[in-house]
């Protein structure tokens, strides 16, 4: 990277810590730390919400899978819209009413203490854990960008954001989610101009669609039932529906988003944006990748984009065989920009399979050679794009809007973990009457202890494939769970506490003993297996019961 783009990088990280900062007026009472009082207008909630998805992992990530696999991706969104319309009639106005600061609050409401702190337990421990991988994203850049370590990266990263959180609360996360989608959104539409740019150089941009879906990337959907295949229509409307009506009904870090408005109404309007806006925004980002792919047919990338190890390999016994590799895979590159070029469809396939035949024994190398049996390059591939082909200015702008995604992303996370640490466990069992000053100090001490967790997760998860899947496989593990027992205490009213409490332990046993022994079911399924399990356990007991549980609303702490 140049100067002027370091001054960029420097200049926005900068502003969005300071601004962060300067939001800290009102923070001193626990509303105001944790809801903002309850006043953030619609859009600007809306816009928080898409931001925490719209984090480094998705701008890393997703534009990987977009090069390597197409738009096949955005099936996992299809049950988006549907839950988001679900939530507005059902989950937003119940929890705006009743005033709570966490949805597991309720829990206890409805049914009693030991529901509640498994349901927030789990939250936490799910959520913690996929903080880390949103961490590790942008973490993998930097390290590949400037050659520093990986811990260094994830401090970099993990300081300035820790401290705007921690004294600004989830008001200084809500205004920092606002700039960084607009920006996000610009550097998208930038790096898809400099693509097309490219791109039209050298074939129409018929030819490039022909191209792109001469290799199965324009192939957006997949009517297949079948339970092995990651990514189809059914299992994003139904795996997927399952999981967002989890994630946005049940997840305190999006709960806590529309907490903050001023109204349902608002509340309301907040989700339905990311119901109109979510799949074309994610369409442009695996789009933007499909184009990526296109790009590299006309000039030459590099045979792995994941270069940490190339040192080690050119000084190894391997480095004869790799060398051999480059020549082949350099080869096979020409013979497929001349069919590209020539738009000759069936050379071009043949072609396009043998450089990806070579990629694949390139990283079975580098596994042999290193030993690191974890490595992939599919992270890699936007952030090479970025550093090498876009100007000078934009470099450090993209740079910088994945830095500070992963900031806005992450810091709304930290304030909800804080949250549920707090409300849910330490003011309900140890100090239940102290002064909001009090409970103030001791979450921003929350905010800090959940940040540096999330450094060391991050500081493993750098190696875990496409970070945007290991994020959702964290996620599926308990989302299923957790909805289950939302919908034991919303909408049956025969359900008990009893029921719920062992229905919740149950969903998780069946969630975890399909993970370990049917691996080849996808994880999208487990939200389902999940929901369905804790629902049928809790009800089976319920009903064994003679009385159900009293339905009370009266406030707990």
């Amino acid at each position: 990277m140049r100067a002027v783009d370091w001054v960029v990088v420097v200049a926005y990280i900068g502003w969005i810590v300071i601004d962060g900062l300067r939001r800290s007026k009102g923070t001193d009472k626990v509303d105001g730390y944790l809801l903002a009082n309850r006043s953030l207008p619609w859009w600007a909630v809306g816009l928080s919400v898409m931001a925490t998805q719209m984090s480094a992992v998705t701008i890393v990530s997703t534009t990987g899978l977009g090069y390597l696999t197409g738009l096949r991706f955005v099936q996992f969104y299809f049950g988006l819209p549907l839950a988001m319309i679900i939530l507005s009639l059902t989950v937003v106005p119940f929890f705006t009413r009743a005033r709570v600061y966490t949805a597991y609050e309720y829990l206890e409401r409805r049914f009693d203490a030991k529901t509640r702190s498994l349901a927030s337990f789990l939250f936490l421990v799910g959520r913690a854990a996929s903080l880390g991988v949103t961490l590790a994203a942008p973490s993998v850049v930097m390290s590949a960008v400037l050659g520093w370590t990986l811990p260094v990266t994830v401090l970099a990263i993990c300081v300035p954001m820790i401290i705007y959180t921690t004294i600004g609360g989830v008001q200084a996360v809500a205004w920092t989610d606002v700039k960084q989608m607009f920006i996000v959104v610009f550097g998208m539409l930038a790096a898809v101009f400099i693509l097309l740019y490219g791109i039209l150089q050298h074939v129409s941009f018929g030819q490039a669609l022909h191209l792109a879906g001469a290799t199965g990337r324009l192939h957006a959907i997949d009517f297949t039932v079948n339970l092995t295949e990651r990514y189809t229509f059914w299992s994003g409307m139904i795996g997927g529906l399952f999981l967002m009506l989890s994630y946005f009904g049940c997840d305190q870090s999006q709960v806590q988003r529309y907490l903050t408005a001023k109204s349902i109404d608002e509340a309301r309007q907040s989700l339905l944006m990311s119901a109109y806006v979510k799949i074309p925004l994610q369409l442009l980002i695996l789009g933007s990748g499909v184009l990526v792919f296109v790009f590299y047919l006309f000039q030459t990338p590099p045979m792995l984009f994941n270069r940490v190890y190339e040192h080690r390999i050119a000084h190894s016994s391997y480095a004869g065989e790799y060398a051999a590799l480059e020549k082949s895979f350099a080869g096979e590159i020409a013979v497929r920009r001349e069919a590209a070029e020539r738009d000759d469809r069936d050379v071009f396939v043949a072609s396009d399979t043998r450089t990806k035949a070579i990629r694949a024994k390139a990283v079975a190398l580098v596994q042999r050679a290193t030993g690191d049996q974890s490595y992939n390059d599919v992270n890699y591939v936007f952030p090479t794009f970025i550093t090498t082909r876009m100007p000078i200015g934009l470099v450090g702008l993209m740079i910088a809007a994945i830095f500070v995604a992963a900031m806005s992303a992450s810091g709304g996370e930290l304030n909800a973990l804080a949250t549920a640490t707090i409300i849910d466990f330490y003011r309900r069992h140890f100090v239940k009457a102290a002064s909001d000053q009090h409970y103030v100090r001791v979450s921003k001490l929350a905010t800090v202890f959940w940040g540096l967790f999330s450094c060391v997760v991050a500081m493993q998860a750098a190696g875990q494939g496409s970070l945007i899947e290991v994020v959702n496989r964290y996620g599926s593990f308990v989302y299923g769970s957790l909805l289950g027992v939302f919908i034991l205490a919303i909408l049956t009213r025969r359900a008990t506490a009893r029921g719920a409490f062992f229905g919740l332990i149950a969903g998780m046993a069946a969630v975890l003993t399909v993970a370990i022994t049917l691996p080849w079911i996808e994880f999208l399924w487990h939200n389902l297996i999940g929901a369905v399990v804790v629902v049928v356990v809790g009800m089976s007991i319920s009903y064994a019961q003679a009385q159900p549980d009293v339905v009370t609303d009266q406030p707990v702490g």
